[in-house]
């Protein structure tokens, strides 16, 4: 069952033109904002729009537009589709960002740069909705605003979540060799070091022994003097 009518702005001046409904049930229908039925309606929006029937489209019952002009409270149930169409698949892009917040984008593009330099510029374009000029911009210190620039965390700045994050992070460091953990640090066993503290019974050793007697070297020499003599 489809969510939305094939023609939604065209559906919605039919509604408008051919129908009690309010602004709020044609809006919830046709997925728009009720200040643009309310444009379609004073003829501000979707000038030259031909209306679209959507009943005998097949994409509403007649019973259904009935009940919802009755009660204006009732919301409009799309009819099933007799044929069934393959969702499109949408092609993904970069994140959209608000307009409030596209200001910090390249505060966060420093601040990947700098501490996630493994990260491609694809990454990045995905996680802050940003070009790839203007990475290359903040990259090489080229953007217009570089004086200025802060790193900051986009995860802080709401441009994307802490998940998003850690994922293309992983996808980025896969494969790549990890830096060389450090050695675990583990106890002595209890014999080496109480064996350490236990004092040493064994007989002392003579550290003379082996050791030269200047006097008999003395000696010696001056006996060989003498008989040299």
């Amino acid at each position: 069952m489809s969510h939305m009518p094939l023609m939604p702005k065209a559906t919605a001046v039919w509604l408008v033109d051919n129908t009690s409904l309010s602004f709020e049930q044609i809006a919830d229908f046709c997925k728009l904002h009720p200040l643009e039925v309310k444009g379609i309606a004073d003829g501000e929006v979707a000038q030259g729009i031909k209306g679209l029937d959507p009943v005998t489209s097949g994409q509403l019952t007649r019973e259904e537009l009935d009940a919802a002009i009755a009660d204006s409270n009732h919301k409009l149930v799309m009819a099933d589709a007799k044929v069934r169409l393959p969702e499109p698949k949408t092609k993904k892009g970069p994140r959209y960002t608000p307009v409030s917040k596209r200001q910090d984008r390249p505060d966060a593009i420093l601040w990947l740069v700098k501490n996630h330099p493994e990260l491609k510029d694809a990454q990045i374009m995905r996680l802050v909705g940003t070009t790839k000029s203007t990475i290359q911009s903040v990259r090489e210190r080229k953007h217009w605003n570089s004086t200025n620039l802060a790193a900051r965390d986009p995860v802080m700045l709401g441009l994307c979540s802490q998940i998003d994050l850690d994922h293309e992070v992983r996808r980025a460091s896969k494969g790549k060799p990890q830096p060389d953990a450090e050695p675990v640090r583990t106890l002595l066993p209890a014999e080496q070091t109480t064996a350490a503290s236990e004092p040493d019974m064994s007989p002392p050793v003579d550290d003379r022994k082996g050791s030269i007697d200047a006097d008999n070297v003395f000696a010696k020499l001056g006996g060989m003097k003498r008989s040299e003599q």
